[in-house]
């Protein structure tokens, strides 16, 4: 499988918060398919937030990173800078207007336009 993006080459990590609500989902979700598509590669965000020394550097060392928040609290986002991994790129999925819920039944357009957002960086 191809892990880099399609525009260069290199490695872009999509790291995911995969929270307990349909944002966090979605964020799973969304860099599950990208990475199923090769377009970028889902890494091990449970390993950054308890960083596992070797998680921690192969993220550090990676050519691009992609953090998916589902929202504004961005416990991605805070467990990476926790770890010491602080060059990346982040989204807020609700940003996008996707409203958070505790539902975790994802509707398609919700994937699509969280999908987008992601793309958008690629």
């Amino acid at each position: 499988m191809d892990t880099g993006c399609c525009c260069g080459g290199k490695t872009v990590m999509l790291m995911a918060c995969s929270g307990g609500s349909n944002v966090g989902q979605l964020s799973n979700e969304v860099a599950r398919r990208l990475t199923v598509e090769g377009k970028g590669l889902m890494f091990c965000m449970a390993g950054v937030g308890g960083q596992v020394p070797n998680i921690v550097q192969q993220t550090k060392d990676a050519d691009r990173v992609i953090v998916i928040d589902g929202c504004s609290v961005a416990c991605a986002k805070k467990a990476m800078e926790l770890a010491g991994c602080t060059e990346f790129e982040w989204v807020d999925l609700t940003a996008t207007g996707i409203e958070k819920t505790k539902d975790l039944e994802l509707e398609p357009e919700q994937i699509s336009t969280a999908r987008m957002a992601v793309e958008a960086m690629l």
